[in-house]
């Protein structure tokens, strides 16, 4: 196995980066997270026509770049380390992969070219704000709990008799559901006790659909509350027992390597950032990182980033320790957001610097995808470390 990058991966991070640089400031963060949209439509056009963005990892005949989740991973470590808000995220890795794993080949040709030229942003919307368990990151996914049984909860699907299938429930908690043009929601069909969970393809303007912007704790993530009045909606798929939770799974693992490259550039920004202000600040006379604490504190951090990217790019070769990566990553974010706001003194804590920005990501991101100690937990569960694994997740102290 060669680890180095290739020519194009390393200049899809130097240009990236140089893009961000420019255009992507603490200043425009700050403005594009209040706009409508939650980002900023002209950058995320530059970012979709000049660089690709959104169809790097979608296949040359659907008009995409035909890349590998490395490249993804690699773009998502940049946009991290800026804390850029786009809807890169929802829909390059998480309703793209879905569409091409469970759409018809008419549904793929249709959507994913307008994907991939950023025309066309889509999120993932699951019952319950519980995305982590939906895509079999803390929890297995073919339990029911996450979906909201088939009996009452979650959102229920029922055929309109023409076709066509109409949804009613609500899902919280949706990554850019209030601006994303395209929405695949997971909702229950076939009544109890034969409910099973299917994707469903609901447009922005379909009726019956009322969309929420939430207040959020990272305003750099846009969530949004769905609730759906019989809406209408067109199955993602045909409804042919195809595994639609195995298909989440999979691309929660591979998800979960991007995420992981995410928020490793997210502590990397946050400690470059730190390290440059410990040698502008002074005290006594001197700057204080020439003080062997804090130079042994800026040390464990870099360390604890590195390692986290070690892994981050190891999952993105292998998506199979993507959970256990992202675990490492989001747990190195927060860490290093922490320390950064601590070695910037009282300047730290002001809403006029961007160090909260960074720990209200690492925060916001553990909520979403983890926490970390269930992420570890359920991975290790899934290894069989600690017992069998069960529906509802590892059975401690059982020998397999």
């Amino acid at each position: 196995m060669d680890a180095a990058f290739t020519a194009e991966q390393d200049e899809i991070r130097r240009t990236l980066r140089d893009l961000l640089t420019k255009h992507a400031g603490p200043g425009e963060v700050r403005a594009a997270v209040r706009t409508a949209e939650g980002h900023d439509p002209a950058l995320w056009h530059r970012l979709a026509q000049e660089l690709g963005l959104p169809g790097l990892a979608i296949a040359e005949e659907y008009g995409g770049a035909g890349c590998t989740a490395t490249e993804l991973a690699l773009a998502c470590e940049e946009t991290g380390r800026a804390l850029l808000p786009s809807p890169l995220l929802a829909t390059a890795v998480l309703a793209a992969p879905l569409i091409t794993a469970l759409g018809t080949p008419e549904q793929r040709a249709e959507l994913l070219p307008r994907i991939a030229d950023g025309t066309l942003t889509a999120t993932l919307a699951v019952p319950g704000g519980s995305m982590a368990a939906a895509l079999g990151l803390t929890a297995d996914n073919r339990a029911a709990a996450w979906a909201g049984g088939g009996r009452a909860g979650g959102i229920q699907a029922r055929p309109d008799g023409g076709g066509g299938w109409r949804l009613y429930g609500e899902a919280d908690r949706v990554l850019d559901g209030h601006s994303a043009g395209l929405l695949l929601v997971a909702a229950h069909t076939g009544g109890y006790p034969r409910s099973r969970t299917l994707l469903f393809l609901v447009s922005a303007e379909a009726e019956g659909l009322a969309r929420t912007r939430l207040t959020s704790m990272d305003e750099t993530r846009p969530l949004a509350r769905i609730e759906l009045r019989d809406a209408a909606a067109r199955l993602l798929g045909a409804d042919d027992g195809t595994d639609v939770c195995g298909a989440l799974a999979d691309t929660g693992s591979r998800a979960a390597a991007v995420l992981a490259a995410e928020a490793v550039g997210a502590a990397a920004g946050a400690l470059e950032q730190t390290v440059a202000y410990v040698k502008e600040r002074e005290q006594f006379g001197r700057a204080i990182g020439s003080f062997q604490a804090v130079k042994h504190r800026l040390a464990d951090l870099y360390v604890r980033v590195e390692a986290a990217r070690s892994a981050a790019y190891y999952a993105a070769w292998d998506a199979a320790a993507g959970p256990l990566a992202l675990a490492q990553a989001l747990e190195a974010a927060r860490i290093v957001a922490g320390e950064a706001v601590q070695l910037h003194g009282g300047i730290g804590f002001t809403w006029e610097h961007e160090a909260h920005l960074y720990v209200k990501r690492a925060a916001a991101d553990e909520l979403l995808f983890g926490p970390v100690h269930r992420l570890r937990d359920h991975a290790a569960g899934r290894a069989g470390l600690f017992g069998a694994v069960t529906a509802d997740g590892p059975v401690h102290g059982v020998a397999v």
